[in-house]
């Protein structure tokens, strides 16, 4: 009975000794360091759009008159007249909104005038702005914020006219100057020549 459980362990024994044979046989076969390769981490959307992407135009303009914070303001090309008087801080208490077009595009430049109410006499960019008894504007007409009154205002220039200049405008974006003028049909150099002091980009 001795000598049965004596093989036993001897056979126990072995079998631990191949077992630990295998093992180190293992390690040694298998490069030391390998692991699986992690799947590579997608690039931020908004990282990959600003490093790549052009910087968007912009344009400055002058905020003046019923603003809380007055002032030069830099702003995206394609804003509006409302986004200007936002960035001003808002209009005050007294500030007149209906002498002004808040959906006028703005130019660069340009200087946005929001009246104050009793006002008069003071002509505000994409607005109706006032007229003279002889009937042509009191203050220069904004091509780029003027509605079809306004440029129905000037003289030479009917309602047929003012339209084709809005429908300019519109395909083509803000005036970068007067001389644009003449790319409008129905207005030739003799018609920009009448128009050049009483019209601004």
């Amino acid at each position: 009975m001795p000598e049965l459980l004596l093989q036993y362990r001897r056979h126990l024994l072995a079998a631990a000794v191949a077992l630990a044979l295998l093992l180190l046989a293992a390690r040694l076969l298998l490069p030391a360091g390998t692991t699986t390769p992690a799947a590579p981490l997608p690039p931020s959307p908004g990282l990959g759009a600003s490093a790549t992407g052009a910087p968007r135009a912009r344009v400055v303009v002058d905020v003046v008159g019923a603003v809380r914070r007055p002032g030069l303001y830099r702003l995206e090309q394609g804003s509006r007249i409302a986004d200007a008087v936002s960035r001003a801080g808002g209009v005050t208490p007294k500030a007149e909104l209906a002498q002004v077009n808040l959906a006028a595009p703005l130019a660069d430049g340009e200087q946005v005038i929001v009246p104050k109410r009793g006002a008069s006499g003071t002509a505000v960019p994409g607005t109706a702005g006032s007229t003279s008894s002889a009937g042509t504007p009191a203050a220069p007409v904004q091509l780029s914020t003027a509605t079809l009154e306004q440029l129905d205002s000037l003289p030479g220039v009917g309602p047929a006219t003012a339209q084709k200049i809005l429908d300019y405008r519109t395909k083509h974006g803000a005036f970068s100057s007067v001389d644009e003028l003449d790319a409008v049909p129905g207005i030739g150099p003799k018609r920009l020549d009448q128009l050049r002091d009483l019209v601004v980009p």
